[in-house]
């Protein structure tokens, strides 16, 4: 079969129904959310957005069908991601960390959870998921031998698990009220036996995933779930991430996801897909950061003789950003299709996801300076998109794990390997 880079049916349909709902409902979003000063404010006025997007099924297509959802294939999903993010970013976002927070009951696959995912498959309301990760102090080296690792803990107690600790930067992890999320994967250290970590233990062996629900944080009472302070953020202005705090909040048994020893799998697999959907998110920024430079190339002659786009300087700069976002989004696509469907064993895989993140989210910040460079002086007008577009990129290599801190050890990690195949996600396993 030869090779064949054109959409299929499913994949062109998905492409035209995001940029349907982008167009109709994503567009109009910031000049409604704009009006408000804060950050939390904004996260609050986009509601209606999200509601909207539920009642069109984008948050159910992110549910595996073996669970009722229509989730289709990672590649269809970065189509989605970028069709939303070229037009509106910040609302997107919301969106898609809702799943982020559903995606580990996707990776694991147990039908006994079926029953927590109901809110997300009944196209109604705003419910939000998120998946409860990183911490205050950072988590670049939570699985290090020796280290401290994770200082969320969970501790069983009969037929109950007593979680403590603070996480930060866990996108809808405190819901529309900051009261807590409707479903939050919180991820902690079993500390049942335990209390303290052994500087030769291997910290994954505790690292397990707790389901916590609005209900179970109600149930725990006002003192369980905290708020300790809201972050205002240079770009994605309407994304709520909060310092939060969780303090014995009892849930029960049956909340368990991923015992201990399980929950690092599913923390690192969630990861590799969201870092294809950074790929994809780099791509949509890339694309409107060419389009509205090329825009103003065509009509503006800085009162010369002809079009900026005449000039030779100008051209090359936004002939590479071009060239960049087609680079970008074949590797993106590529990723997606080798995540899922191979060849190779996952460490080859996986290594596409991480260099689509790598890659695209870099490629992004130069593509949107460059843009900037194309219009000059006028760039700087807040008038103007690429102001909110360059505070939109320039998160990219930092969210999500840092390129430095976390996606490149990830890459080096591999390398290092014994049994490391370069190239076996492109042609198949060597020997």
């Amino acid at each position: 079969m030869p090779i064949d880079f054109h959409l299929c049916p499913s994949e062109a349909a998905a492409r035209a129904a995001a940029a349907s709902f982008a167009e109709k409902i994503l567009k109009p979003a910031r000049a409604m959310y704009t009006m408000y000063p804060t950050q939390h404010e904004r996260f609050k006025a986009s509601r209606s957005i999200y509601e909207a997007a539920v009642a069109g099924g984008l948050i159910k297509g992110q549910i595996a069908s073996s669970f009722g959802g229509n989730g289709g294939s990672l590649v269809e999903a970065a189509i989605l991601v970028e069709e939303c993010y070229v037009v509106e970013p910040s609302a997107s976002l919301t969106i898609f960390a809702t799943g982020l927070g559903l995606t580990p009951f996707n990776l694991c696959q147990k039908p006994e959870t079926k029953a927590f995912l109901e809110p997300f498959l009944s196209g109604k309301g705003a419910p939000l998921a998120s998946l409860v990760f990183r911490e205050p102090g950072g988590v670049a080296n939570w699985l290090e031998k020796g280290g401290i690792g994770l200082n969320t803990t969970a501790r069983r107690e009969g037929d109950e698990w007593i979680i403590n600790g603070e996480k930060i930067w866990a996108t809808n992890s405190a819901g529309w009220d900051f009261k807590g999320a409707d479903l939050a994967c919180v991820v902690c250290r079993d500390i049942t036996d335990s209390p303290a970590q052994a500087p030769d233990a291997d910290p994954k062996e505790k690292i397990m995933i707790i389901i916590v629900t609005r209900e179970d944080l109600d149930r725990n009472g006002p003192d369980a779930f905290q708020v300790i302070r809201q972050v205002e953020t240079m770009g994605h202005t309407t994304v709520s991430g909060p310092h939060i705090k969780y303090a014995s909040v009892r849930v029960p048994a049956k909340n368990v996801l991923c015992g201990p020893g399980e929950g690092a799998l599913i923390v690192n697999g969630s990861f590799d897909c969201s870092a294809v959907l950074v790929g994809a998110m780099s791509v949509g920024l890339m694309r409107a950061a060419f389009d509205a430079a090329l825009a103003f190339a065509k009509g503006d002659n800085r009162r010369g003789v002809m079009p900026l786009l005449e000039r030779q300087a100008v051209a090359d700069l936004l002939s590479g950003i071009k060239m960049q976002t087609e680079a970008c989004r074949a590797l993106t696509w590529k990723a997606a299709h080798v995540l899922n469907a191979g060849p190779g064993d996952y460490g080859a895989r996986r290594e596409l996801a991480l260099a689509a993140k790598i890659y695209c989210s870099d490629a992004a910040v130069k593509a949107v300076t460059d843009a900037i460079n194309v219009v000059g002086i006028t760039a700087y007008d807040s008038s103007q998109p690429f102001a909110e577009l360059l505070n939109n990129a320039m998160v990219l290599p930092i969210f999500d794990g840092g390129n430095i801190g976390i996606r490149r050890r990830n890459l080096q990690q591999l390398m290092m390997a014994p049994e490391y195949d370069a190239w076996a996600a492109t042609y198949g396993p060597s020997k």
